[in-house]
């Protein structure tokens, strides 16, 4: 009998529903939740593997200090000691807390009480600052409050959907496959993607303007006098519901006054943006969904704006189908905001710098020591560790090491801090490995409280595991903390029900409707009301009687009660191009991996599609540079270098390229893309500029090649460029060097050995032709294998991992593995286009070919690739196009 719990997925900031089914036998089988109202069912491939990443390999279970093992009363006393010592001899300012939006809303709550009511400083922010947090100050500017106007539903109801800055097929793909499905039930539905370039989600695409980077506020400062030259104003609503209008127009004006000006500054063609401003206005159902292209920018805010803007001017804003519509990259990054997570928030949507606010929340909390000014963004945080400003720093839940702009320098900073404390779930990270004290913390599965999604839809995440070793609830382990440092009565809570709701109590306390965020209906919840909660969007005060659609009436949170107009005054990015680095570095998301891998690399399905550390650079780029598909390229600046595999192909702009964000330390010799990133912030949010990184490209002078499979994780000193994946049971290694060893075997053996007995080698070496093979068998196992070569892409090796999954191999199967041949010819699936059903890019071209598939579906029904998320169905476009030839329609 397999006992069902209801939950929430741990990704992106959809909200998936989850339903996680446990058998006799512990296994886990995941699927969606067709009840959920974020995803009625569909999950992407990340969620759909998610059971494959809850083992406990590579986990942090019990506490540490200066690398010992010790009780939690001994950790979590230095923790409080060394927290205590900074802030009587240097000041609460001293003392910092980076947080993250994988923690669930209880967790922040705590966190955020503890340090701006209790410890009084504000020092306090979230790797969410990295993500949206242009996205919050533009809401603020324009609304009065962090306040996202528009709903899932929406998207159902729109006739124009402009993505903006969102590779959404990847980055968000079940809101990718809502678009689509709502597309394809209503063939008027336009859809329009601005982003410099074509990514998956261009092939839903009715228009896609590839503008230049950095161009987005020209292109909507655009829309905008276009706008007020045809008419479209809903003088109505500005007049009576918004301000500031005049000076947006007149700077508008000023800065793109025809499209003429627009296609020049954005790099298109004058019927490309004529064509966009013209359906903008005449739909007035338009729905314009943005994300990590505009936010992660350094003047992100204005961007964000700019678009708020047009739907101000033209009235589309608090009705079904319209909107400005940021989505969220984490699980809770909402969640976070709510309950001040940010360095220059309160809880509850209230402000660090308005008096009144203090004053309420003070007097909620009966906090004696509550903040009085905003603290640290986190870009200037790990500056202030760096000075040495921040003495002691306690990181929740993420990888700041990896994942920050100048990630070099945040580990030297790290490094040379008094007191690093690190909760988090895993025992190596390149931050875990920096910490003084490490803290077991609950993951995924395990713990329980609440999460908030982009649409600001509150979801329980409930816990259907088992607590493992002596991992504790983050909030559990801050309350401990709290009470070490005196504040025990008011951090006594036993239950995440409690806290949830005391934060529910504060966000309707005093709330006359003056404030956005309020869950006067869920205050007082049982700890059965709490368990049973099903997905609730806010606000839903006491007397509420169904989900309200903001801004219906008109109203905002403004000291006038009206919407202001921005007057944005459109800049390029702060770093620009040099002769030392004349190319734009791009940085973000593949489809199946999330942040740093800490989870998903967990899988190897999900390792299948993309195995390697890239860069996408255009054909006529490469060309000029010398460099081709599968070489190894070194990516430089004045900040770092990264060395990456190389993808050619048409998807760039000239003088652009892309990376993505994913490997570190831990899974590769030096690709930590965000060592390369500039710490240049919006001014407002505080948000890094990751989008629009200076660099300069040249091939790595490569003389071998290989790949190598072992049954344990290796230390591959010597090799240059290496990257690990996860296979089934086994780990798959790329490598490349610029010098040969003076001898493969014994560098063979420094990479392989153990300390094992009965161990049996086998060794092939061609000098003439630079090919080295070896293997290595432990007990007649095969336990690792390793060919070098000239080429830049290696034989197949899929055959040989099935080797690896044998109690003893037969002679004939040692010298197929050594001669690097199968035994037999076999199929050859091809790398992953399709995470959930693992259907390889060779069998639907073969399908394809056959002339068996000459549509998505049939393709689907054939193989099942595209039948679950449809996140692969980008590609799959892709592919009957490029086999069926020209004429396939890649928007059919």
């Amino acid at each position: 009998m397999c006992k069902e719990v209801k939950t929430t997925c741990p990704y992106c900031g959809v909200g998936c529903g989850i339903i996680a089914a446990t058998g006799e036998e512990g296994n886990v089988t995941i699927k969606g939740d067709p009840d959920h109202p974020a995803n009625f069912g569909r999950l992407c491939s990340k969620g759909t593997a998610l059971a494959e990443t809850l083992d406990l390999e590579s986990r942090l279970l019990e506490p540490e200090v200066y690398g010992e093992k010790v009780e939690w009363s001994a950790a979590l006393d230095t923790v409080a000691d060394g927290f205590r010592q900074v802030i009587q001899k240097y000041g609460p300012d001293a003392v910092a807390f980076y947080v993250s939006g994988q923690l669930l809303t209880e967790d922040y709550y705590a966190a955020n009480k503890l340090m701006k009511g209790f410890i009084g400083s504000a020092n306090i922010d979230t790797n969410s600052r990295l993500c949206m947090s242009s996205a919050v100050a533009a809401y603020k500017r324009a609304f009065g409050t962090d306040t996202v106007p528009c709903s899932y539903d929406d998207i159902e109801q729109a006739r124009l959907i402009t993505l903006v800055g969102s590779n959404t097929a990847w980055c968000h793909p079940v809101i990718y496959q809502r678009i689509a499905l709502a597309k394809k039930k209503d063939p008027q539905l336009k859809v329009v993607v601005i982003d410099p370039r074509r990514t998956a989600t261009c092939e839903l695409a009715d228009l896609h303007l590839p503008l230049a980077p950095g161009t987005d506020a020209y292109l909507f400062s655009g829309l905008l006098s276009w706008l007020d030259g045809a008419g479209v104003e809903d003088k109505v609503f500005t007049s009576n519901h918004c301000e500031g209008l005049d000076g947006a127009l007149e700077l508008a004006h000023q800065v793109t006054p025809t499209i003429e000006a627009v296609a020049r500054l954005c790099d298109l063609s004058r019927d490309e943006v004529e064509a966009f401003y013209n359906w903008f206005a005449q739909t007035e159902e338009s729905l314009t969904i943005y994300s990590q292209g505009i936010n992660q920018s350094s003047s992100g805010t204005d961007k964000a704006n700019s678009i708020i803007n047009c739907h101000l001017f033209s009235g589309r804003i608090g009705k079904p189908g319209m909107g400005p519509f940021s989505i969220t990259g984490q699980p809770n990054a909402m969640g976070g905001r709510e309950v001040g997570g940010l360095s220059n928030q309160l809880a509850a949507h209230m402000e660090i710098e308005n008096e009144d606010h203090r004053e309420l929340v003070g007097r909620f909390w009966q906090a004696p020591n509550l903040c009085t000014s905003p603290g640290l963004k986190a870009v200037d945080l790990f500056q202030a560790i760096e000075e040495g400003t921040v003495k002691a720093v306690w990181i929740m839940a993420t990888n700041p090491a990896v994942s920050l702009p100048d990630a070099d320098r945040v580990r030297a900073a790290l490094a040379g801090c008094e007191l690093v404390v690190v909760s988090d779930t895993v025992e190596r990270s390149d931050t875990v490995d920096l910490a003084h004290v490490k803290l077991p913390a609950l993951a995924w599965g395990e713990k329980d409280g609440t999460v908030t999604n982009s649409e600001r839809r509150i979801s329980r995440q409930r816990a259907f595991l088992p607590q493992p070793g002596s991992a504790r609830a983050d909030w559990w382990i801050i309350s401990e903390v709290a009470k070490r440092l005196g504040y025990a009565g008011t951090f006594s809570w036993q239950h995440p029900a409690e806290i949830f709701s005391e934060y529910a109590e504060l966000t309707a306390f005093e709330n006359q409707g003056d404030r956005d965020l309020d869950l006067g209906a869920l205050c007082g919840l049982s700890g059965q009301d709490y368990d049973a909660l099903v997905p609730t969007l806010w606000p839903c005060r006491k007397d509420s009687t169904g989900e309200r659609r903001l801004f219906s009436d008109g109203r905002f949170f403004t000291p006038s009660g009206k919407a202001r107009l921005i007057a944005v005054n459109p800049r390029g990015a702060e770093n620009k191009p040099t002769s030392n680095c004349p190319f734009i570095l791009n940085s973000g998301r593949v489809r199946d991996h999330w942040h740093t891998m800490t989870r998903t690399g967990k899988s190897p399905r999900l390792s299948r599609h993309i195995e390697e550390p890239y860069v996408e650079i255009n054909d006529q780029d490469a060309k000029s540079l010398g460099l081709e598909e599968g070489d190894v390229a070194k990516l430089e600046n004045g900040l770092g270098a990264a060395l990456v595999r190389v993808n050619v192909g048409k998807d760039q702009k000239r003088g652009s390229l892309f990376s993505p964000i994913h490997w570190s330390s831990q899974n590769s010799s030096a690709a930590r893309i965000d060592a390369l990133v500039y710490p240049v912030t919006d001014p407002h949010s505080g948000q890094p500029e990751s989008k629009h990184t200076p660099v300069s490209i040249r091939p790595l002078p490569t003389r071998w090649f290989g790949f190598l499979l072992s049954r344990r994780k290796l230390d591959l000193g010597g090799s240059e460029y290496w990257s690990s994946a996860r296979g089934d049971r086994l780990w798959r290694y790329h490598l490349a060097g610029t010098q040969s060893p003076a001898s493969w075997g014994e560098l063979s053996r420094q990479w392989l050995c153990t300390d094992a007995e009965n161990v049996d080698w086998v060794e092939y070496l061609d000098q003439s032709r630079g090919q080295y093979r070896s293997a290595r068998f432990c007990d007649g196992k095969l336990d690792a294998c390793l060919y070098i070569g000239a080429a830049k892409l290696l034989p197949d090796h899929e055959w040989i991992e099935p080797f690896f999954l044998k109690e003893a191999l037969e002679e004939r199967e040692r010298a197929a593995i050594l001669s690097g041949r199968p035994l037999q010819p076999g199929h050859d699936a091809g790398s992953t286009v399709c995470a959930c059903f693992g259907v390889g890019k060779n069998t639907i071209t073969e399908i394809i070919q056959s002339g068996n598939a000459g549509d998505v579906d049939s393709i689907t029904r054939l193989t099942k690739a595209g039948g679950n998320c449809g996140s692969c169905i980008p590609e799959l476009k892709q592919l009957l196009h490029e086999t069926a030839g020209e004429n396939f329609d890649l928007s059919a």
